[in-house]
């Protein structure tokens, strides 16, 4: 006789999540830290300047848009503010059909008309 399923662990569950966002977040500090390191600090596309008061507002893009690829040369990251950061990545959506598959989940409007040729099939029967 098969035994019953055992209900999932919540609490190893938890654990797993919370240490795959810790090790996320520890990866993301340490390109962000290396490629602010490397390059000036200037938004690659506006050209707008940096200091410490606004750092938080220029982010790390990765060029092939693959977060876990971080060469140690910073090939492919580049410094975008964070408005650039967001155009980049909407033209990239627009780019690859992300964006459409949104517009294939909208409810297309009825074109049929099933009723079109039956004021001619009534005079016809009549």
């Amino acid at each position: 006789m098969a035994t019953p399923p055992r209900p999932p662990d919540n609490d190893r569950l938890d654990r797993i999540v919370a240490q795959a966002r810790r090790d996320a977040d520890q990866r993301a500090k340490g390109y962000r830290e290396r490629a602010l390191g490397m390059y000036p600090w200037v938004c690659g596309r506006c050209a707008r300047e940096f200091d410490r008061s606004n750092l938080s507002e220029l982010t790390v893009h990765h060029r092939n848009h693959n977060h876990d690829d971080n060469p140690p040369d910073g090939s492919n990251w580049e410094l975008l503010c964070l408005y650039c950061h967001d155009n980049e990545h909407s033209r990239y959506g627009d780019h690859t059909g992300v964006a459409a598959g949104r517009a294939e989940d909208a409810v297309a409007t009825a074109t049929s008309q099933p009723f079109a040729a039956l004021a001619a099939l009534l005079k016809r029967d009549g």
